[in-house]
């Protein structure tokens, strides 16, 4: 196929997407929130409850990562610096992982990451998410309301390869191989 009929059939994709991308975003607001306990975390400085993890914003997003322990996570972490002070102008954000605390920060300097980080360690937290399975922690996305001091979780998604939530994958989606047997690690 010629190089333009293969842009136009692209771009009549990145249409359909689009239109999706709304849907979507349509059937979320007709959802009913899901009410969830103010579970505890911990962090460097001590306990913290779900509610605290908000600050004055009505919305929190918590990222479920597996860890240090997976270059995947560390992918997308990485990745949300450049967008942290957009997000954080819109919603609280947090990524969570069964890390403890200490680990957490040492990983977190060592990869100069700048958002706030807690530890679900020893908690049902991921699980009640359903990102803890039979074969382990499974990373995702979940976004929070609080309102009355209560909270809710009105959506959530799974990352992976692929996702929406790493531009990378979009970039190799650009070379006709797409990424291959590419792998991520943590130095190159």
């Amino acid at each position: 196929m010629r190089y333009q009929e293969t842009s136009e059939q692209i771009a009549d994709y990145r249409k359909q997407i689009a239109e999706l991308r709304g849907r979507i975003r349509e059937l979320r607001q007709s959802v009913e929130a899901e009410p969830v306990d103010d579970y505890q975390f911990a962090d460097p400085t001590g306990p913290v409850r779900l509610t605290e993890l908000f600050g004055d914003k009505e919305y929190l997003f918590v990222v479920h990562n597996m860890g240090a322990g997976c270059s995947y996570c560390t992918l997308w972490a990485d990745g949300f610096n450049g967008i942290l002070p957009h997000l954080e102008d819109r919603a609280a954000f947090v990524v969570s992982s069964p890390d403890a605390p200490a680990q957490q920060q040492k990983f977190r300097q060592s990869r100069g990451w700048k958002f706030r980080m807690v530890s679900h360690q020893g908690t049902n937290f991921a699980a009640d998410m359903g990102y803890k399975g039979e074969s382990g922690w499974r990373p995702g996305l979940s976004v929070f309301r609080k309102t009355d001091g209560h909270v809710v979780r009105v959506s959530d998604t799974g990352m992976g390869p692929g996702d929406d939530f790493c531009a990378l994958w979009h970039f190799f989606d650009l070379i006709p191989e797409g990424a291959g047997d590419w792998r991520p690690k943590y130095s190159y």
